[in-house]
């Protein structure tokens, strides 16, 4: 066994996580229980203080368990009402029937006052709360379950060091090694994950695709086509996953770098070849491995939350893991992601709403085609455009595009969704 596979498959472990929703309204209603449960009381009074993609991803997007209703204070509310801290991103998985008639009466009585932060992070949710003559305060920061203080009154409950604004200690995957341990892997390691992912994200896809959700855009393209062929029930089983939960539906989607949709856009086409091919389920788990650890390369580089929209970085790991069920070579799934990323890497993340299913679908669709093109000995090339020399230094200067160049882009877009 290789000296990295360890942490491969902690990687994996950690990334690849059940959350019941979108997972920055689900942040803050975890955020917000977890201020309940460190008042030890009701809260009376609450602020919470968020970044602007925060605001960006939970502005359009519906809270599940509450019948349709949007928004932060609704997404705080939710967690106070209803919330169970100890499942994170499940957090109102267990909420009762009677959940949005408990947020009314709540924001009646404790209206949720909401601010923007100004500490200059991408991500970044802090939750003040005041009640039975007690304080409590909560932060979750650079990531959905990354909680970095827990304070009751003067009390210091938990308690760890944010790395500093532009520092990045975690060590970065590697494309070749991605290869070998998706290759090599004990089954045993890596098939719980995986096989949890395959289970919950097809019961959330057939969701999407048997009930109207959203914008339909899972159900729109299946009947676009008489009968539709395998590219095209990828394309639609991917999207509809993402019509249920931007909608509202309870179902748990297993994440990918923080979000479902990704969890979705890499697990469905697999899923879906696989079952064209007739592969076996070893080969679909150690594809599925290959596809999630490309997808969280990506986002290595660009950050979880950016105005680079995560779809497309998902969509060509999808295609990568596609190559793998095809008996592609490593030199070939690697070209198969640099033509992807030449692509669609100019396509916006202007918060989560419906219509990122059908950002899912052209994902999915330019993934497939950059597999096409691969396999038939077809690349874009270095120099041309964003593409350098190896996938690795594509990857760094795509980071650079959504980390740095569309940090400006991310501002506009928020400005246009709050102020019109």
């Amino acid at each position: 066994m290789q000296e990295y596979f360890k942490y491969y498959q902690e990687v994996l472990r950690q990334q690849l996580i059940p959350a019941t929703g979108c997972t920055e309204p689900i942040a803050l209603a975890y955020a917000a229980a977890l201020a309940k449960k460190a008042l030890q009381a009701q809260p009376e009074q609450i602020t919470a203080t968020v970044s602007g993609s925060i605001v960006k991803n939970v502005k359009s997007v519906v809270v599940p368990m509450t019948d349709g209703m949007k928004g932060i204070e609704v997404a705080v509310a939710a967690g106070v009402v209803a919330g169970n801290a100890d499942r994170e991103l499940e957090v109102l998985a267990d909420a009762p029937a009677d959940t949005p008639a408990r947020i009314e009466a709540f924001l009646k009585e404790c209206p949720v006052k909401v601010e923007l932060s100004k500490t200059g992070r991408v991500f970044d949710i802090e939750i003040a709360a005041k009640g039975a003559g007690h304080t409590s305060y909560v932060r979750i920061a650079d990531k959905h379950t990354n909680v970095v203080s827990v304070k009751r009154d003067d009390q210091v409950m938990q308690e760890k060091e944010l790395e500093e604004l532009g520092a990045d200690n975690e060590e970065l995957l590697d494309v070749k090694k991605i290869y070998t341990f998706a290759q090599e892997c004990r089954l045993e390691d890596v098939a719980p994950v995986i096989e949890n992912q395959i289970t919950c994200n097809t019961r959330l896809s057939k969701e999407g695709l048997d009930n109207a959700w959203g914008a339909e855009i899972g159900r729109t393209l299946l009947k676009s086509m008489a009968e539709p062929d395998v590219k095209l029930r990828a394309m639609a089983e991917a999207a509809a996953g993402s019509d249920a939960r931007m909608s509202g539906c309870d179902l748990p989607a297993v994440i990918n770098s923080g979000s479902g949709n990704q969890g979705m856009t890499i697990t469905m086409p697999v899923v879906v070849y696989a079952k064209e091919w007739n592969v076996s389920h070893e080969k679909l788990v150690r594809a599925l491995v290959l596809a999630n650890l490309i997808a969280v390369r990506i986002k290595q580089s660009i950050g979880y939350l950016s105005a680079y929209c995560g779809a497309i970085c998902a969509g060509c790991a999808a295609a990568a893991g596609v190559a793998y069920l095809d008996g592609a070579s490593e030199p070939v799934i690697e070209q198969t992601v640099i033509n992807g990323l030449a692509v669609l890497s100019g396509t916006i993340c202007d918060g989560a709403k419906p219509s990122c299913a059908a950002k899912i679908a052209m994902a999915v669709n330019s993934g497939l085609l950059a597999y096409a093109m691969a396999k038939d000995g077809k690349a874009f090339k270095a120099g041309e455009g964003i593409i350098k020399e190896g996938i690795e230094n594509t990857i760094e200067k795509v980071g650079i595009l959504g980390r740095e160049g569309m940090g400006v882009t991310n501002d506009v877009i928020l400005n246009i969704m709050v102020n019109g």
